[in-house]
């Protein structure tokens, strides 16, 4: 699976914790709201990011296993958690945290989604959740991960998967050519067989209806501001970077692009979320 630099999870987090639609994290908080502990496994944890938006929607008392790839963003996510939280005490490799009313207990995995998912998903937890990783995968492994998910009847919640859909303020002549080839891009392989991209959202719910879920989606779009400035130009150099790739515009046009993105503006960068859970028969 492709990495993600600790630079560019910090930039984005402010972003993707203003996107996230309000509404799903109350359905996420209805249906927890008779427990009083939840256990969540997270899937593609990079810094942690998606525990510290998600917790406040959870009961007071929760377990975190977080699972990445990267052994260097596991730790980075411990180090992050730690900042965040009011207390964070270590026990061995657990990590005690309190968040205001929150008791959060964080254990840490490292593991390869494309082989060890029955490990991951093992011992079954009360809810699995990502963040920005269902339009990495590929449609295979969708399937298999969905069917994972049915046979042990747990619930997911999952955030900020790209939908396809950007505008850039001010306009340029290439922003409809330049979205074209950075699409395609998105569909090339992440490290889990050609990726659904902006397919993805779509793809999953599909897939969970097929196994009887009850699914709710929403938008969560990136709305980005002259504040925004850093992310902004980071974003578009990663974008521009794609689309060059893929031989569908030639460097001086790309160069072009990115030259009127430097100019204060704002951009819409489209995502969306999901909530499904097993249909109680």
């Amino acid at each position: 699976m492709s990495g993600f630099s600790p630079e560019w999870l910090d930039l984005r987090e402010p972003a993707d914790h203003r996107a996230r639609d309000s509404e799903l994290g109350q359905q996420l908080s209805a249906y927890f709201a008779a427990h009083t502990h939840v256990s969540v496994v997270d899937l593609g944890c990079g810094s942690g990011s998606n525990l510290r938006g998600t917790a406040k929607f959870l009961p007071d008392h929760q377990s975190w296993r977080l699972v990445d790839y990267d052994a260097q963003l596991l730790t980075l996510a411990r180090h992050r958690l730690v900042d965040w939280a009011d207390e964070s005490r270590s026990e061995g490799a657990l990590l005690r945290l309190r968040k205001e009313n929150k008791h959060i207990d964080v254990s840490f995995a490292e593991a390869d989604l494309t082989r060890d998912l029955a490990q991951v998903l093992t011992p079954a937890p009360d809810l699995v959740t990502a963040a920005a990783l269902f339009d990495l995968v590929s449609e295979p492994w969708l399937e298999l991960f969905t069917a994972a998910l049915s046979a042990a009847g747990l619930p997911l919640y999952t955030v900020l998967s790209y939908d396809g859909r950007q505008e850039w303020q001010p306009a340029h002549p290439q922003d409809g050519r330049v979205l074209r080839a950075f699409n395609s891009h998105q569909q090339w392989d992440k490290g889990f067989g050609p990726s659904t991209g902006p397919r993805a959202t779509a793809a999953l719910a599909g897939l969970l209806a097929m196994h009887g879920y009850a699914v709710h989606t929403a938008d969560s779009p990136w709305l980005l501001g002259p504040e925004d400035s850093d992310l902004r130009r980071e974003l578009a150099t990663g974008i521009g970077a794609a689309a060059l790739e893929t031989r569908e515009l030639t460097p001086g046009e790309v160069a072009d692009w990115l030259a009127a993105r430097r100019d204060p503006g704002q951009a819409t960068i489209g995502h969306s979320d999901v909530f499904a859970t097993p249909r109680l028969d």
